[in-house]
């Protein structure tokens, strides 16, 4: 019964037959429910289809009616002279065989347009990694030069360029960070840089591709350990509808964007229960972003958005943080010792005094 009430729902939106009220409400479904739009979009389609059916039907009957007025008053005669296949054949060779060389052309022409004009499939998860801008990269590796040169100890930078980046996150202050997975898989080096524009060599101590969460660790004797974080990772679920914002990298420089949203689903794409979907702006770069409530507790990871759908974002939920942290504590030769959050220190604070609290806990990834 639901199926025939969101179907005629469907047809009473494309006839502009739904009241403001309950246009402007439909119209906002189709943003959150992809299900919707895409009825919505199939439905169109087809009734497309069928008026252009009847358009045919109504216009081969006009030419019957047409031929059968001409033949009555003698204008035309339906029955063709008489004529052998061979004497036609003698006769047309000539015309036959340009037409049949035009048709070829023709064929070939319509085939390399259809091939050139439709459209090629694409996946409809995005992964928010930053395919990073060389020129721009270049830029700022050159005015880094000289800060980094004056500092005793400084790690240098690999000569190549950068394949992509994103974002990270301290999860303890003694240098050991989040991120996503898809940012640092497979990567030759990784580093990351601070909004003060400093850069640390980290490694790699977890990846998980099918969470997409990433550990990191910095292995950089010029980083100063942060005695305790502002923030702190939530263990419960977060609310439908609960406000949320997140920080992150979207340009190729250490400028933190912000962006604001909320819980618009409490799982992911095709209800995947490890993820969050979020409404919520995110371009590439904020791959690897916290997902902030409103008390300051980290309750997701940003990892992608989806394509055929306008401002539907996804993002790891902080269990999975919980899991790859039993997962390196189970690692008998791992000698880490990740202290988890304290509690969040930032809760009740206005959004400016949080930002300024987290900033510096935040990091560019940088995937060489």
């Amino acid at each position: 019964m639901e199926e025939m009430q969101i179907l005629d729902a469907v047809e009473r939106y494309l006839a502009n037959e739904m009241p403001v009220e309950e246009r402007a409400y439909f119209e906002q479904l189709r943003k959150t429910n992809p299900e919707v739009d895409q009825l919505v979009v199939e439905h169109s389609m087809f009734l497309q289809q069928m008026d252009r059916f009847s358009d045919w039907k109504q216009f081969k009957s006009t030419l019957n009616e047409v031929h059968t007025q001409l033949a009555e008053t003698g204008s035309i005669r339906d029955k063709a002279p008489k004529a052998t296949v061979i004497q036609l054949w003698k006769k047309y060779q000539r015309v036959v065989a340009v037409a049949a060389c035009i048709a070829g052309i023709t064929a070939l022409t319509i085939s390399a347009m259809v091939y050139y004009f439709t459209p090629k499939p694409v996946s409809e998860i995005r992964l928010l990694s930053q395919e990073l801008d060389k020129v721009k990269m270049k830029q700022q590796r050159t005015e880094q030069k000289v800060t980094l040169i004056e500092k005793s100890g400084a790690t240098s930078r690999p000569t190549a360029d950068p394949k992509s980046g994103g974002t990270g996150f301290l999860i303890d202050g003694k240098g050991y960070l989040v991120t996503s997975a898809h940012i640092v898989a497979d990567a030759d080096s990784v580093y990351i840089q601070n909004i003060k524009g400093d850069y640390f060599k980290v490694s790699t101590l977890y990846v998980n591709k099918q969470t997409d969460i990433a550990v990191l660790k910095i292995v950089d004797n010029r980083y100063q350990s942060i005695k305790s974080l502002p923030y702190a990772l939530q263990k419960n679920t977060a609310d439908l509808g609960e406000e949320i914002f997140t920080m992150g990298f979207p340009r190729p420089t250490s400028e933190i964007v912000y962006n604001k949203g909320y819980l618009s689903a409490k799982t992911g794409y095709n209800g995947d229960t490890t993820t969050y979907q979020l409404a919520i702006s995110a371009n590439p770069g904020n791959s690897g972003g916290p997902i902030f409530n409103h008390s300051g507790e980290v309750i997701g990871i940003l990892s992608g958005k989806q394509t055929t759908a306008e401002g539907v974002v996804f993002s790891s939920r902080t269990k999975n943080i919980f899991t790859a942290l039993h997962e390196i504590r189970k690692d008998s030769t791992n000698e880490d010792r990740i202290k988890l959050l304290l509690p969040s220190s930032i809760k009740g604070l206005d959004r400016v005094q949080q930002i300024k609290k987290i900033e510096d806990c935040m990091f560019m990834v940088i995937r060489y």
